[in-house]
């Protein structure tokens, strides 16, 4: 295929120019594309910029952050084949790039010999470019074997070797969907053969030394082409590149040689980026065949890509840093200027040890110091020719962490449940009305002395095993029923309004018994204790990661179901969970990577609400001090002012957390407010209701939404409009009332209603229903905190079995019901009752 591709690109390449003769140059030269090229370049004059990063000890959050501006291009090394750990660490990189809508110049470094990579390994390969371009949309620039013409790498001057496995990756790439574009990159050629340097020239193979000796005198020395004999073909290549480094060594003569000792730091000739493009920089005899860019890039009409930056030793005398490293990038720059054909460059970004610098940590970075990184920035900017982030699709962390909150398209079946679960406990209700009359001896016994109320309890018990059952995502009937048969309602906003509520009932109690600033140090405690035992899963889990056999990605990354907030478009994109964690291995770890852990802008995706119980237990001090002055309704007043700030600025995040992608703050607090007050006055507002007055007005309010629903809904079922409302009512009411982030009316007055209804149920149907199910539900509701912490592992064990159809009913149903008797089990022995909050 590829002979025949290749005689075709051929002949319309000719038949082009042809025909650009004969119409008298009516084609611009910009018409004439050069066969091969795939994926995305700049725009006309333009070039993207970006570093080529450590990754084990920076992000590109670090250097966006340190440059203060975006990049539009990283770079990155991953060893060759795709390992398991390659392969992690490929779509890391990836992830990172793609949050800022950036390029990614993937360094391919083969770990085994080149001839004993395979089609296999590059089909393998491919396939990953073409998951992560339908994820992401990512460009990638694929450099294979880099600096390919080098001792100093372990597929160096191998040319009968490196070709045909060059040539092997880019037909699998070709021949695939992921638009990612073949970069052969050699390094620059002055101090060619580097044999006095590295000493591998004895190693070499008859053919390859054949191949290498381009003068034909028998020998490899600095006469014979630098770069010719590793030219895979113009039908392999996309882009070509070039490394060219400055290793603090100012003359000609030296600046190749790694037998010369760096003495001192340097400030590079004038016109030395220049000569390196004509070829005339460093060599011990003229280059007859001209530039690499004539050759290469112009002469083959590809794109160029230069990887380049500036040595500085600390540990050595001499020039500043900034004088050293600013001459050199403005002499890149005007490079560039010069020379259209250069699209890309990435600037090595990292701290190394260097055997040009006496095997010294040599500092290769352009933005470690400040002062530094606003000289590269503004003469960046100044320039003009180079491109700012971002320019591919921008997939974010906070978006991902909002996709974990998968919504309905359209009202749908969803609404259908919401109609028929509300009519359903309505009649429940009327009819509890009659057994309360009937069957007195099945209520409640609730004598009105203050204590825990176990109706509170059983309630939370069901609400947390639903969120358990939820996070474990098997099938069954346990699951069937979590995520249909409770209407709009989730246990998301259930367990906050009754954590709201129950700390309104028993923190009055701590006052009464140690006195409010006693109360207040002990609640502020136990928010500090939820904060340590967040970190601590947080971190538990990226330590568990590192377990081959445990599948940690299905709680670390979340897969978009296309129901999210990207739409169908976004189905299958992987969001990592996890920015910048393998960062804070590093010594020291960034700040940045620091300040994100700490601010809980990473952590396992059912663990997320965690961190608004977090910050909501620091204000219940301030709450109750307000509501024990009589003051709620100026509590609650601001609450309202809160949710209708975050409504009309939906984007705005006060911390940026992983959970206000999904929990909003300002949205969020609204229900845990409105449960603190109604548990602090639980019993006046319990007395209200249960009175005349009450009783009618709870009737009518929960049959006319019941009935309310059911009327829109026959509107649409039998084609009448449900007059006030409008036709089209039923079909807008689950996108404009019913939303789950932005806790929008519907889903508000469903919270309520299903409050109501679920706590007359229990208080008329209670005998029954306590010895029936109260013995697992009532102990699980009064430790769901702890629940909670346990079902990320739960989750975590579930998705490490493999071979399991765990969407078999039957197999769901059994998983469930042993992970939910193991949690009672575990509450009953009070396993870690003493580390784990409750």
């Amino acid at each position: 295929m590829q002979p025949v591709r290749g005689a075709l690109a051929k002949a319309v390449a000719f038949l082009v120019v042809v025909g650009t003769l004969l119409l008298g140059g009516a084609l611009p030269a910009s018409a004439v594309s050069a066969p091969g090229r795939a994926g995305e370049t700049p725009s006309d004059g333009r070039v993207w910029f970006g570093p080529d990063l450590d990754w084990g000890s920076d992000a590109p959050d670090g250097y966006e952050g340190r440059l203060g501006a975006t990049p539009s291009v990283y770079g990155v090394e991953i060893e060759y084949p795709f390992d398991r750990s390659a392969r992690d660490e490929f779509l890391r990189a990836t992830r990172a790039a793609a949050t800022q809508g950036a390029v990614l110049a993937v360094s391919l470094e083969p770990s085994r010999s080149l001839r004993s990579l395979t089609k296999a390994d590059a089909a393998a390969a491919n396939r990953l470019f073409e998951e992560v371009h339908r994820q992401y949309d990512t460009q990638l620039l694929v450099r294979f074997a880099p600096q390919m013409n080098g001792t100093w790498v372990r597929w160096g001057q191998q040319p009968t070797a490196f070709v045909p496995a060059f040539r092997t990756l880019a037909a699998a790439v070709h021949a695939g969907d992921s638009d990612a574009a073949m970069v052969w990159s050699p390094s620059y050629g002055a101090g060619y053969p580097f044999g006095e340097s590295a000493g591998r020239l004895q190693t070499l193979s008859g053919s390859d030394v054949a191949e290498l000796d381009t003068d034909g005198d028998g020998r490899l020395t600095a006469a014979d082409d630098p770069y010719g004999p590793y030219w895979p073909g113009a039908e392999s290549v996309d882009w070509v590149g070039l490394s060219m480094f400055f290793f603090g060594k100012g003359k000609a003569t030296e600046a190749a040689g790694r037998d010369v000792p760096l003495t001192r730091n340097e400030v590079p000739q004038d016109g030395e980026v220049a000569a390196r493009f004509d070829e005339t920089w460093g060599y011990e005899q003229t280059q007859s065949e001209g530039t690499f860019t004539e050759r290469f890039a112009q002469g083959e009409d590809r794109p160029m890509l230069l990887d380049t930056g500036a040595l500085y030793d600390h540990s050595l005398r001499g020039a500043a840093e900034l004088p050293v490293k600013q001459a050199w990038w403005r002499q890149v720059i005007a490079a560039v200027q010069d020379h259209p054909e250069v699209r890309g460059v990435t600037f090595l970004e990292t701290n190394r040890r260097e055997p040009e610098a006496g095997n010294r940590v040599a500092d290769w970075r352009d933005t470690a110091d400040p002062g530094i990184a606003g000289s590269f920035r503004t003469d960046l900017e100044q320039d003009g020719d180079f491109v700012l982030g971002p320019v591919t699709e921008r997939v974010t962390t906070q978006e991902g962490a909002a996709a974990i909150s998968q919504q309905y398209e359209t009202g749908g079946d969803q609404m259908a449940w919401i109609v028929w679960c509300a009519f359903g406990l309505a009649a429940a209700f009327l009819l509890s009305g009659l057994v309360g009359r009937l069957l007195p001896s099945w209520r409640y016994p609730d004598d009105g002395k203050p204590g825990r109320d176990l109706r509170l309890d059983l309630f939370r018990g069901f609400i947390i095993l639903a969120v358990v059952i939820t996070h474990i995502e098997i099938g069954g009937p346990y699951s069937y029923i979590t995520l249909h048969a409770t209407g709009a309602i989730t246990g998301a906003e259930m367990f906050v309004f009754l954590s709201g509520m129950v700390l309104g009932m028993t923190y009055p109690f701590a006052i009464k018994k140690f006195g409010e600033w006693v109360a207040a140090v002990g609640a502020w405690k136990r928010a500090r204790k939820q904060y340590v035992v967040t970190l601590a899963v947080i971190v538990v889990v990226f330590a568990l990661s590192f377990v081959p056999f445990l599948n940690t990605d299905a709680i670390t990354t979340f897969t978009d179901r296309g129901t999210g907030t990207g739409g169908v478009g976004a189905e299958g994109r992987v969001y990592d969970l996890y920015p910048n964690a393998m960062q804070l291995l590093a010594y020291p770890p960034p700040w940045f990577a620091i300040r994100q852990f700490l601010l809980l802008e990473m952590g396992p995706w059912p663990f997320n609400i965690m961190g608004l119980f977090v910050v909501l237990s620091l204000f219940i001090p301030v709450f109750l001090w307000v509501i024990r002055r009589g003051f709620w309704w100026a509590l609650l007043l601001v609450s309202w002012g809160l949710y209708a700030f975050q409504a009309l600025n939906p984007e705005f995040r006060p911390l940026n957390s992983q959970f206000e992608s999904v929990f909003p703050l300002l949205t969020w607090q609204v229900v845990f407010t409105h449960g603190l007050v109604l548990g602090y006055y639980r019993r006046q507002v319990i007395g209200a209701l249960t009175g005349r007055l009450g009783k009618v007005l709870i009737g009518i309010g929960i049959t006319g939404y019941a009935a309310f629903l059911v009327y829109v809904w026959a509107g649409d079922q039998f084609g009448f409009t449900p007059a006030p409302f409008p036709a089209s009512m039923y079909n807008d009411l689950y996108n404009t009332a019913y939303q789950r982030v932005d806790l929008q009316w519907g889903r508000l007055v469903d919270i309520a209603f299903f409050a109501i209804v679920s706590y007359a149920i229990l208080t008329v149907f209670w005998k029954p229903i306590s010895a029936v199910i109260g013995w697992l539900w009532i102990p699980i509701g009064q430790a769901s905190l702890y629940v909670f912490v346990w079902q990320v592992f739960f989750a975590l064990a579930i998705a490490s079995i493999p071979g399991v159809d765990w969407f078999n009913g039957w197999i769901g149903f059994a998983a469930h019901t042993a992970l939910i008797l193991l949690v009672w089990y575990m509450i009953r022995k009070r396993f870690m009752f003493s580390v784990i909050p409750r």
